[in-house]
């Protein structure tokens, strides 16, 4: 019907184009799920995929029984499992940011975070004002922060300050961060329910180790009652921190990060430069 043209090269050309569209369309779809709970989920989802091939694999009919009923009535279990994930699927689709490229948090924007953090943390505690202040890292704390009053502005030393002045609308709960960012404030945080902690330990230190068992955040506490700062990451806490210690471990934590972030893009992207 058209001369000269290759109907097989077509073909060829265009299964290319279907793979590399659908490779993008789940590319994006991990970004949307990245840093959310869903990740575990997701892992959860594959260790039954493959429990349910075992025991097809070695004739274990009851435990395949069981195995395919779970995956069966699981699409439904999906959906109500990850509600949230598909619905800020759905709202960046709406918005036009579903394809839009994602950003990583670059080593100077850390410094800044770094800076306005520890200069408000300084101010509060020779005030002794007390503040609860979030990091939000690789786990999202999407839940959290549609707990408190949404704020997305750009993150200040100042705005820190005046959120968490006595009798203001928004000090008594907590700041939650992301990259330069304030999401939030007056956030409820889950409170640890550890029987170790010491009984000295307020509500600000319970609810900063309780966030830090349950994700990857970095957590900063300043004692209304002493004006020590404290943080607490991965369930452990640091007491009593002056002002070169506390930005030592958040260097640790987000500016070194930033760095292998940063690194892992560009040998992904290119050769590693020697």
């Amino acid at each position: 019907m058209f001369p000269g043209v290759d109907f097989h090269l077509l073909t060829y050309l265009g299964r290319i184009v279907d793979i590399l569209l659908v490779t993008y369309v789940i590319y994006k779809l991990i970004m949307v799920i990245k840093g959310t709970r869903a990740v575990q989920l997701l892992k959860g989802i594959t260790v039954i995929l493959i429990v349910w091939f075992l025991s097809s694999f070695f004739a274990l009919r009851t435990l395949e029984f069981i195995m395919q009923q779970v995956v069966t009535y699981g699409l439904l279990a999906i959906i109500i499992i990850f509600q949230p994930e598909l619905r800020r699927a759905l709202e960046q689709l709406g918005r036009g940011r579903f394809f839009s490229r994602s950003t990583v948090p670059q080593e100077e924007e850390a410094s800044k975070s770094i800076d306005a953090i520890v200069k408000s943390a300084n101010y509060m505690a020779k005030r002794r004002i007390g503040a609860l202040i979030s990091i939000e890292r690789e786990t999202g704390m999407t839940d959290y922060v549609e707990t408190g009053i949404i704020m997305d502005a750009k993150l200040t030393s100042e705005l820190l300050i005046n959120i968490f002045i006595p009798n203001t609308p928004l000090h008594d709960g907590a700041v939650i961060i992301k990259e330069n960012k304030i999401l939030a404030a007056g956030c409820y945080l889950p409170l640890s329910e550890n029987p170790f902690i010491s009984k000295e330990l307020g509500t600000r230190h319970r609810a900063a180790l309780g966030v830090s068992e349950v994700s990857d955040s970095v957590t900063l506490v300043v004692s209304e009652e002493t004006g020590n700062i404290s943080l607490t990451k991965n369930g452990e806490l640091h007491r009593d921190l002056k002002e070169d210690q506390l930005r030592e471990l958040l260097e640790q934590e987000l500016v070194n990060e930033s760095r292998q972030t940063t690194s892992s893009r560009w040998q992904w992207g290119g050769k590693k430069s020697e």
